[in-house]
């Protein structure tokens, strides 16, 4: 497979224990504006500090392969699907 994203393979991201340990799915994912940074959160809604780790991009897609299509997501934008195997849906943070 080609990497899908215009970051590299081990890029910082922010994701929950409970996404790395397989406990959990991608609900959520956040591209911040300000930073560029990636977010990637369980259907519990947002990850607690004590929850939260970081883990390269690559690794994050080989726990979730389906994040593959959301690389083209914008900055600024956020994205979710309601089920583990669903459509995501997008668009852009109010600001």
């Amino acid at each position: 497979m080609t990497w899908p994203f215009q970051d590299a393979t081990n890029t910082a991201v922010f994701t929950s224990r409970r996404i790395v340990d397989g406990e959990a799915w991608v609900y959520y994912v956040t591209h911040d504006e300000d930073d560029g940074s990636w977010q990637f959160h369980p259907h519990s809604g947002p990850t607690s500090e004590a929850e939260a780790c970081v883990v390269g991009l690559g690794s994050m897609l080989n726990l979730e392969p389906r994040i593959a299509e959301l690389a083209d997501l914008p900055l600024g934008w956020h994205a979710w699907r309601k089920t583990p195997d669903g459509p995501c849906q997008r668009a852009p943070h109010e600001k």
